[in-house]
């Protein structure tokens, strides 16, 4: 029987992959940028500060939310989002943790000249 590819990776390797996914477009980036300065926001405030249509905004702030950075909460026909500050400490620490196993071996796998 065949193996799923995602089976060969562990828990955290995926994690880090979805979130550099959801943070590889500059509008998620500038998005939580915006909820951090107001705290709270409802899509159509993000929608007069950023250049995109509500459709394009909404779509961002759904693949925000699917994987933790943000979280909505519905009053009435709105939704307000806020930064989920949990999530964000664990995937600041989680590429920290990576980055820092990464540079410990940096001498040991290339050795290029510097410049």
């Amino acid at each position: 029987m065949a193996k799923s590819k995602e089976e060969e990776f562990t828990a955290v390797e995926l994690l880090l992959a979805d979130i550099a996914k959801a943070l590889s477009h500059p509008a998620r980036i500038k998005i939580l940028k915006i909820l951090a300065e107001k705290n709270i926001c409802i899509c159509g405030d993000i929608v007069e500060i950023l250049p995109l249509a509500q459709a394009t905004v909404s779509q961002h702030l759904k693949e925000l939310k699917r994987v933790g950075f943000i979280q909505g909460e519905i009053e009435g026909p709105k939704t307000n989002y806020c930064l989920n500050y949990g999530f964000l400490k664990k995937a600041g620490d989680s590429f920290k943790n990576i980055f820092d196993k990464i540079n410990k071996g940096e001498n040991l796998l290339c050795k290029t000249k510097k410049k």
